[in-house]
């Protein structure tokens, strides 16, 4: 198994990251020497109030998903969990829904992803702005 954290920076607002090229990049870099390593890349985020989707971006599902998410965990005073910005107890409850994790297979040392499929960290916690992901190969 090969295994690595990374930050990235996420800032003060809502946010959908797209992990996929670093995940090929770490992929490839973490298998074997010629490449073709077949296998499950995971990713998890130690984080509570974040978590990873596979979703399709660029064409507005990303904007469509942090709608969604806030029609269905509005950020106003309905949460029992309330430090930090207004609503932010609703970043407690999402990973419940968008979990911290998710695996991925890797077939000839490439991401066995569909043609639309992105990997991407979803953040809705302005109150945090640096994030780490875990990623694993296990092969």
């Amino acid at each position: 198994m090969h295994t690595e954290t990374r930050r990235y920076r996420t800032g003060d607002r809502e946010l959908i990251l797209d992990l996929t090229d670093e995940a090929a990049e770490f992929v490839a870099t973490a298998g074997a020497d010629d490449g073709a390593v077949d296998g499950l890349l995971q990713l998890f985020v130690p984080h509570a109030t974040c978590g990873i989707a596979i979703i399709e971006t660029g064409a507005g599902s990303d904007d469509d998903l942090l709608a969604a998410l806030g029609d269905l965990l509005p950020a106003d005073d309905r949460w029992r969990h309330r430090h930090g910005s207004p609503g932010h107890g609703r970043s407690h409850v999402m990973p419940a829904i968008v979990p911290p994790h998710a695996t991925v297979p890797v077939v000839g040392g490439k991401l066995a992803l569909g043609t639309w499929q992105s990997i991407c960290l979803v953040d809705l916690n302005v109150d945090n702005d640096v994030r780490e992901v875990r990623f694993s190969l296990l092969t």
